[in-house]
């Protein structure tokens, strides 16, 4: 299953608007499942996750901030079962 999730134009701050909020919903799910693990190394392998999230964002809104033109994203999620 193919579920298009963005496909658009958008400004350098709505990007950087939907990205974050897209960014800090996978956070928030990383750091449920945090409280939720007993073994360390699987810990250790969310918060990883969580900084690589964050440092992604703030790259992109480093590359962002001085954009005048209209971004492309196109976001689809593909789902196997």
């Amino acid at each position: 299953m193919k579920i298009q999730l963005i496909n658009g134009h958008f400004t350098a701050q709505e990007t950087t608007d939907l990205v974050s909020q897209l960014i800090q919903v996978k956070i928030k799910f990383l750091e449920n499942k945090i409280s939720t693990l007993l073994l360390e190394e699987d810990i250790k392998s969310m918060e990883a996750k969580i900084i690589n999230l964050q440092n992604t964002l703030s790259t992109l809104r480093h590359e962002l901030a001085l954009s005048i033109h209209k971004i492309e994203i196109c976001s689809e999620i593909q789902i196997k079962v």
